[in-house]
C-alpha cells in the first residue's frame, strides 16, 4: 500500500509549457513535472531563486496525471513592446520599460497556446530522499503561500482542488479518486472522452501493474535551475484507458 495525495486541476484557460523555439509557445494537453512542482512550489512559498528550496522539492516528489479532458486549443496572437538594450540602462519596471524613447522599442510578436476546459487529475507520492511530508504538501494546496496558476498567471484555477491523501495499492486507484461534479452534466459541457490518458513516471507496470499498451517517451520537463530555466530529461509512461475497463 503507498500514501498519495491527489488533486484535481481545471480552469478556462491553461498553458501547460513545452520547449520553445522563437515565436511560438506551444501548450501539452497535460501538466507535466516542472508544471506539478511549479503549482507545489508556489503552495508552500518557495521561491525561484531558492535553489536549496526547489531542489529539496524536486527530490522528494514524484507526479502522476490523469487527463479527462484536454480541452480544446486556443492559439493567442500576442504583441509586447520591450525596450533594446542600452548601454548604462537598467529597466526595473514595466512603466520604465515604456517610458524609454520610442526609438529604442521594439515590438514583439509571439504565438502562445492554451487549453479550454481541460480537466485533469494529479497524484503525487514521496520519493526514498523526500524531506517533505505528503501532511505539509496538502495543508501547503488548501492555503497557498503565493496564488496558484495552471501554467501562466492568466491562469488562475477555477475550481477547488480539493486535495486528499489516500492510501492504495495501485496508483490508477489513487488517479481515480472521484471529485465533485463541476457541473451538472459534466460529461457534454466539458466534453469528456470515453477514455482517459494516464501520464506517470517511475516504471512502466506502476499504474495497475500491466505493462500491455504503455508507451514511454523522454520529457524534457524535469527542473534543474529555476532561475535559468534549464530542465533535465525523464521517462513519462503514457497509456488510455477506456471508462469501460474502469474509471
Amino acid at each position: 500500500m503507498t500514501e498519495y495525495l491527489v488533486f484535481r486541476l481545471y480552469a478556462p484557460l491553461a498553458s501547460w509549457g513545452e520547449p520553445a523555439v522563437g515565436e511560438t509557445r506551444p501548450s501539452a494537453t497535460h501538466p507535466g513535472r516542472g508544471a506539478i512542482l511549479g503549482l507545489l512550489g508556489a503552495a508552500l512559498g518557495i521561491r525561484r531563486d531558492d535553489d536549496e528550496g526547489q531542489s529539496e522539492l524536486r527530490d522528494s516528489v514524484r507526479v502522476a496525471v490523469k487527463q479527462r479532458s484536454p480541452g480544446i486549443l486556443l492559439r493567442d496572437y500576442h504583441t509586447a513592446q520591450v525596450p533594446g538594450e542600452r548601454k548604462g540602462v537598467v529597466y526595473r519596471t514595466r512603466r520604465d520599460e515604456l517610458s524609454a524613447p520610442r526609438k529604442v522599442i521594439n515590438t514583439i510578436l509571439s504565438s502562445r497556446d492554451y487549453r479550454c476546459d481541460g480537466l485533469w487529475t494529479v497524484a503525487i507520492w514521496l520519493s526514498p530522499a523526500a524531506t517533505l511530508t505528503l501532511e505539509a504538501l496538502e495543508q501547503a494546496l488548501k492555503t497557498p503561500h503565493f496564488p496558484l496558476y495552471l501554467g501562466r498567471k492568466a491562469c488562475p484555477p477555477a475550481a477547488p482542488l480539493d486535495p486528499r491523501r489516500v492510501t492504495v495499492e495501485r496508483l490508477k486507484e489513487a488517479l481515480d479518486t472521484e471529485f465533485p461534479k463541476l457541473i451538472r452534466d459534466e460529461q457534454q459541457a466539458l466534453r469528456l472522452a470515453s477514455e482517459s490518458l494516464y501520464c506517470w513516471e517511475g516504471e512502466a507496470a506502476m499504474l495497475d501493474g500491466k505493462k500491455e499498451g504503455v508507451e514511454s517517451n523522454a520529457i524534457w520537463d524535469s527542473p534543474l535551475n529555476r532561475r535559468r530555466w534549464q530542465f533535465g530529461p525523464r521517462t513519462e509512461y503514457r497509456r488510455f484507458v477506456r471508462h469501460e475497463e474502469g474509471n
